[in-house]
């Protein structure tokens, strides 16, 4: 009810201006319980295990677009995983718990203009003076970015091997020395915020830091963990939301007298996505399965991604074609979700699953308990 009654009848409206009113619907999803369903009870979570934001997920993704549940996804799974279990209890009450609550906008800082999925060769640096660090750099693609309170800030406090010279910080979006360059204008995810962001001598305490200094690139590993298997569940309705429709559509539609569906090559086309949909499927749920058991699912979750964005660009691009000039228009949800979906496919990937073989050969990730 909260999706069909918040947030379904202003998509439309928040796709054309390019923006949504984070703040309030992240205080209604956050009253729901919706923003740390595995989180920590003592900090406003639900203490569920992982396999039920997967279900949340899932359900965000009826959505007739891309760029909200994404947003949602970077302020319950993306932005605090390594917050909520490496934290201080000081940290964690004021940054996580109002982020559960919906009363703060989280965004996550790691891609940078030179370093994408690269996540070893980020520039932005956090130099100790004292009891703070002093920040210089910038960060690209921030999910968020223009209305985020505080940003999960990846950042260089040393000189040393990769594994070691990164650290996690909570960073405050208000501080003197940081400027939003500019809200990023996309070809999809259009009401979903992205920016460009700054940061000139930016002073932050050296308690924002989250765990341990230098453990930052661990800590991001594990937390990618949680946003791959949330970004692949928040595919699965689309893609049958899209197949869904151009059946309908293709039942009236008529070429040479009789119904597109009626042919057999749509038929098979169809039924061989609905397949590989359910593969997906089946490979989320076995990687959520082993990660809720406390194992390293970081393999299994980076070829869920992979496939997953793929397979969003196949059915997107499959459907669009059954659907003939009406695809080319923006009056129809495949034409939308078309430009939308294809983000994963974008970056990441191939190179994800490669990186996660290393850092496992490479003893960077610990266990997940």
């Amino acid at each position: 009810m909260i999706i069909e009654k918040n947030i379904i009848p202003f998509v439309d409206k928040w796709e054309e201006a390019g923006t949504f009113p984070a703040h309030r619907i992240f205080k209604i999803l956050g009253q729901a319980g919706f923003l740390g369903i595995n989180k920590p009870i003592e900090y406003g979570g639900l203490g569920l295990d992982f396999s039920y934001n997967i279900a949340v997920a899932e359900e965000l993704g009826n959505i007739p677009c891309g760029g909200i549940p994404m947003a949602i996804g970077v302020q319950s799974d993306m932005a605090t995983p390594a917050l909520a279990r490496f934290g201080s209890d000081e940290l964690r009450r004021q940054f996580l718990v109002p982020t559960i609550a919906g009363d703060m906008v989280a965004c996550l800082g790691i891609s940078e203009i030179g370093a994408g999925s690269d996540v070893a060769n980020i520039e932005t640096k956090a130099v100790k003076n004292g009891d703070d660090y002093i920040i210089n750099g910038g960060k690209m693609w921030i999910t968020n970015g223009c209305q985020a309170d505080w940003m999960c800030l990846l950042a260089n406090t040393g000189d040393g091997p990769v594994k070691k010279s990164k650290s996690l910080i909570c960073l405050p979006m208000k501080l003197p020395g940081i400027h939003i360059a500019k809200k990023i204008d996309k070809l999809g995810m259009r009401s979903s915020d992205t920016a460009q962001i700054f940061f000139e001598d930016v002073r932050v305490p050296r308690k924002y830091l989250i765990g341990e200094e230098g453990m930052g690139f661990t800590y991001q590993m594990l937390q990618f963990q949680e946003e791959r298997l949330w970004s692949v569940a928040a595919t699965l309705a689309p893609m049958q939301n899209i197949i869904q429709e151009t059946i309908e559509y293709a039942r009236q539609r008529k070429i040479f007298g009789q119904s597109v569906l009626r042919n057999q090559t749509v038929h098979f086309r169809l039924a061989e996505l609905e397949t590989e949909i359910e593969l997906v499927r089946s490979l989320l749920y076995r990687c959520v399965a082993q990660y809720i058991q406390g194992n390293d699912a970081t393999k299994l979750a980076s070829m869920a991604k992979l496939k997953a964005g793929r397979l969003v660009r196949d059915v997107a691009d499959s459907c669009l074609q059954f659907w003939g000039g009406m695809g080319f228009t923006n009056e129809v949800l495949v034409s939308r979700l078309y430009r939308d979906m294809r983000l994963m496919s974008i970056g990441g990937g191939a190179d994800e699953v490669m990186l996660s073989i290393i850092c496992k050969y490479m003893g960077t990730l610990p266990g997940n308990k």
